[in-house]
């Protein structure tokens, strides 16, 4: 197999008679969305508009299933809710969920949407459909604060963090579109039949830098009286901020994924750059501790294969070493290419090699395959609208120097 470098996927493949553009609504009124807000934020609130303190909890839980279990969004369709408190909740709240801007598909079937949150700035969501399941990648920050050379999403500056409304509301947009909500008589708990069956926190952002939205956010999805995943389908992938990682296994407990990408600090530290703070020793020692904290099966440590930068065998026989009692597997990532990257993809012979010296000291070591790349969708190409411009190879450049 030649290692000569593949050509970046043509913008023009773009699967174009599959893409939606859905004009800009009117810009968001003053009243308390209730999307996002946990079940003590949402009975507090309807208390302050009036309900008396001893409906409140219930409300709250007929409140809750209306919107998380049969994705209604109009008060009046509440229907096992009085009339007078229909019209209350409608003079003072909403459900508000992330505008849909654009959706494309992928040749592969990956549908990928670019939505519109509150002051204008935009995110994108990705659903990617499998025989045994379809997970679905959403952001947890407009932009990015950790500037991983090898991610598209690291050349745009961090503008903000989503809300925990923003963030469960990707979730709620993509079952609209995939005609996810259950049909009256159908269990809603039957994620066997799901299309949505997973969640991954790997779109755009550091989830554990947006800690309490995104535990908030969670909770919600992970509610038996709502969407309902169970914490085994929902998957963090962190960089490695080491001081929130107890927190996620003892106030989310979903699965951890890594973003460890290198074997020594000296290259960690280039392709990413959170390793100068908290260094392969600290992050190893803190993922030594999160199984048991968790009870979870294992951590995903993803590697993504850059050709002459971290896939020699001497890495691969670093890399076992450094996960050595770990319940672990370790996901090798082909690169994915983006206008300007500095990077090129390792050789699918040299994959290979790299996946069987893993897998022969004992672990997993699947290659993913790249999915939505014909539109941009695939790991590290995510890039909102309004931060995606042209920019020359040393343009792209001389901003990850800087």
């Amino acid at each position: 197999m030649s290692d000569k470098k593949p050509a970046a996927p043509a913008a023009a493949k773009a699967v174009t008679p599959d893409m939606l553009t859905v004009p800009r609504k009117e810009a968001p009124s003053d009243l308390i969305n209730l999307v996002g807000l946990t079940r003590d934020a949402m009975r507090t609130a309807l208390i302050e508009a009036g309900t008396p303190e001893k409906q409140a909890k219930m409300r709250t839980g007929q409140i809750w299933q209306w919107i998380y279990q049969k994705g209604v969004r109009s008060f009046d369709d509440m229907t096992n809710l009085a009339k007078p408190f229909r019209a209350m909740l409608s003079e003072k709240f909403e459900v508000r969920v992330p505008e849909v801007i654009t959706r494309q598909v992928s040749e592969d079937g990956t549908r990928k949407y670019l939505v519109r949150i509150a002051g204008g700035h935009e995110v994108e969501i990705v659903y990617i459909p499998e025989t045994d399941r379809g997970t679905l990648c959403i952001s947890s920050q407009v932009g990015c604060t950790l500037t991983c050379t090898f991610c598209h999403t690291g050349t745009q500056k961090l503008v903000r963090n989503l809300s925990a409304g923003e963030i469960i509301g990707q979730v709620m947009v993509a079952r609209d579109d995939l005609d996810e909500w259950p049909e009256p008589g159908r269990n809603p708990n039957d994620e066997a039949k799901r299309k949505l069956s997973n969640i991954v926190l790997m779109g755009m952002g550091e989830p554990l830098y947006n800690f309490e939205n995104v535990r908030d956010a969670m909770k919600i999805a992970m509610d038996p009286e709502g969407i309902s995943l169970s914490r085994r389908r929902i998957t963090l992938s962190t960089s490695g901020v080491v001081p929130e990682m107890a927190r996620t296994a003892e106030e989310i407990g979903c699965l951890l994924a890594i973003s460890f990408h290198a074997t020594t600090d000296e290259v960690r530290d280039v392709l990413v750059p959170i390793n100068k703070r908290w260094p392969l020793e600290k992050l190893v020692e803190a993922l030594r501790s999160y199984p048991k904290a968790s009870n979870s099966e294992r951590i995903t440590f993803e590697y993504v294969m850059l050709k002459g930068v971290n896939d020699t065998d001497e890495d691969a026989h670093r890399l076992v070493e450094l996960i050595k009692g770990i319940p672990a597997k370790v996901n090798l990532i082909p690169f994915n290419e983006w206008p300007g990257s500095p990077y090129e993809r390792s050789s699918n012979n040299r994959i290979r090699a790299f996946s069987e010296i893993i897998y022969q000291a004992g672990y997993a070591s699947p290659v993913r395959k790249p999915r939505g790349e014909d539109i941009m969708a695939a790991c590290g190409q995510l890039k909102s609208e309004t931060e995606r411009a042209r920019k020359s190879r040393k343009q792209i450049e001389a901003e990850l120097k800087g």
